[in-house]
């Protein structure tokens, strides 16, 4: 299983995108959820289950979560991975429309068509088993700000290409080394345990795609291309990152909600958290070229870098 959970990104450097994605069809055949029956839907929360690690929460190591309450910091992590998840769902919407128009009247025979199509069945499953398990923890959906969402409309309209990939690659690996934490937490929610480890285990295949696609796409390209493609990237990046967690969470769990933001902007460990699970997508986009100096001051403003 170990091998499976791993993104990979070793084995497929120098392979073709279309060997690549052969590949991933073949992984894809012998190793997928069904989230409708892997996960137990009726199961009871347990009152004394987080919703993520505790580590992993936007006040962890603050003044603030020192003095809240277990049953406080329980529902506040209960609603921040709700939020994430939410925030998943938005972004999965928006990163199908751009693999659809990617693969529009494509070469229907070729692996890189159906695996993509199959990343888009994927992430269907993924969308519906997160709708589920808010419903299941009681909690509305969260929905980025206006401004993020009209962003996210003009980002899928214009992203193409390596572009298009970048900001799908963010996405998953940010969240990708949160859940391998999360589906391992024994304080942590089965039900957040077992979708975390669904999600991981399809999503390391998506990221491998999406690698092969923004190698073959940038291979060779001007360097004007890839300076704005960089750019690109690091705002979608920006707009996903700050809007994870919504700041009505904290609302939720009894606190004031002003003095929370502020504390949450300003929790170094939290900061720590994200540039922990950003290394491995810094490095490959430094690799690409794609980590240019205004990129990487966006990088730093959501403390990726």
């Amino acid at each position: 299983m170990t091998s499976t959970l791993d993104p990979a990104t070793s084995t497929d450097l120098g392979r073709e995108p279309e060997d690549v994605a052969a590949r991933l069809l073949d992984s894809a055949a012998a190793l997928s959820y069904d989230p409708t029956t892997e996960v137990d839907w009726d199961a009871p929360l347990d009152p004394d289950h987080y919703g993520l690690n505790p580590e992993w929460s936007t006040l962890y190591g603050t003044d603030l979560w020192r003095e809240m309450s277990h049953e406080q910091r329980i529902t506040l992590t209960r609603h921040e991975v709700a939020s994430i998840m939410s925030t998943g769902i938005w972004f999965e919407m928006i990163l199908q429309q751009m693999v659809l128009r990617d693969q529009y009247c494509g070469k229907y025979a070729e692996s890189d068509f159906q695996f993509a199509l199959t990343e888009i069945a994927d992430e269907c499953r993924h969308s519906l088993m997160f709708a589920r398990a808010c419903r299941t923890m009681g909690i509305e959906a969260y929905v980025p700000r206006r401004a993020s969402r009209e962003l996210g409309r003009l980002f899928k309209t214009i992203a193409v290409s390596e572009a298009a990939y970048g900001g799908i690659l963010v996405a998953e690996e940010v969240l990708d080394v949160m859940q391998r934490d999360w589906m391992r937490g024994e304080n942590v929610l089965p039900l957040v345990r077992t979708t975390s480890k669904i999600h991981v285990v399809e999503e390391s295949r998506h990221m491998t795609f999406a690698r092969a696609q923004m190698r073959e796409h940038m291979a060779g390209t001007s360097a004007v291309r890839r300076r704005s493609a960089a750019l690109l990237i690091a705002i979608a990046a920006r707009v996903i990152v700050s809007n994870m967690v919504s700041r009505d969470v904290y609302a939720a769990a009894g606190l004031d909600v002003d003095r929370a933001v502020r504390a949450a902007k300003a929790n170094t460990h939290h900061h720590v958290m994200m540039r922990t699970s950003s290394q491995h997508l810094m490095a490959f986009l430094a690799d690409c070229g794609l980590l240019t100096r205004p990129a990487a001051a966006i990088y730093r403003t959501v403390h990726m870098l």
